[in-house]
């Protein structure tokens, strides 16, 4: 006779609004997965979607199509240059409740990701970047392994930065290069909360506290953090959503 099962069923989300995370250059879907155990220990809605880092204008339809599948209403959060990406997006996606930009761009139409990154003095990513054309054009981008703990990662454990490093995923320069090209973009009506990275150094903070400024959003600064602030992190980042949530 079999035992009987002692496994309990997941609860239903208690909220209704689903909690989809970008990443953003140099990093990957699993640089959100402390956020997402403390969102889904709130019994939150989470999912992660794989930015495809190619072009601006290409990615924000690829996440709006991916927005367009979830029923509801959705709160949207990016990281880096997933920040742009969701500005993209949620110009076609209507269920998109509110933003979370997280050590990430908020441009307005027609800035980049690379305008943004030097309006102020501090960013030292370019000097870490290592490049080589791709055969169907364009060029893509990485940041050199032996320099991505400190441009990246500083605050991380080592060797889970050095895991982080060899699994980077590269961004083209046509996509950090492309301007945004939505007119009003969504965080001048949409409610935004902006989580500036005390350390970062790839954005400047002061870019982040300019862009909150300009967006009228909420700012939650996290003093020291490297830009990979939802990996050292995660449970300051997750509040910063679960507020957005509320």
């Amino acid at each position: 006779m079999s035992e009987p099962s002692t496994s309990r069923p997941v609860p239903a989300p208690t909220s209704r609004a689903t909690v989809v995370l970008v990443h953003g250059a140099f990093a990957d879907s699993s640089s959100w997965n402390g956020v997402i155990a403390r969102l889904r220990s709130h019994v939150v809605a989470v999912t992660a979607v794989a930015n495809p880092l190619r072009t601006l204008s290409g990615d924000g339809r690829y996440v709006a199509d991916v927005l367009a599948s979830i029923p509801g209403p959705v709160v949207l959060v990016g990281h880096s240059y997933g920040g742009s990406v969701i500005t993209q997006a949620a110009a076609d996606a209507p269920n998109v409740a509110a933003l979370v930009y997280v050590a990430a761009f908020a441009p307005a139409d027609g800035e980049s990701a690379l305008e943004l990154s030097g309006k102020f003095p501090g960013s030292t990513l370019g000097d870490t970047l290592t490049s080589y054309p791709l055969t169907g054009g364009g060029t893509e981008l990485a940041i050199r392994q032996e320099a991505f703990a400190q441009q990246f990662a500083a605050d991380v454990d080592p060797a889970t930065a050095e895991l982080m490093a060899a699994g980077q995923r590269p961004a083209t320069a046509e996509a950090l290069g492309e301007g945004l090209a939505v007119g009003t973009p969504a965080w001048e009506r949409l409610p935004s909360t902006f989580v500036l990275a005390g350390g970062d150094r790839n954005i400047p903070p002061e870019a982040v506290r300019f862009m909150a400024q300009r967006a009228g959003g909420r700012l939650v600064e996290i003093a020291g953090a490297s830009h990979a602030v939802a990996v050292s992190h995660p449970e300051e980042v997750a509040d910063a959503v679960l507020a957005a949530v509320a």
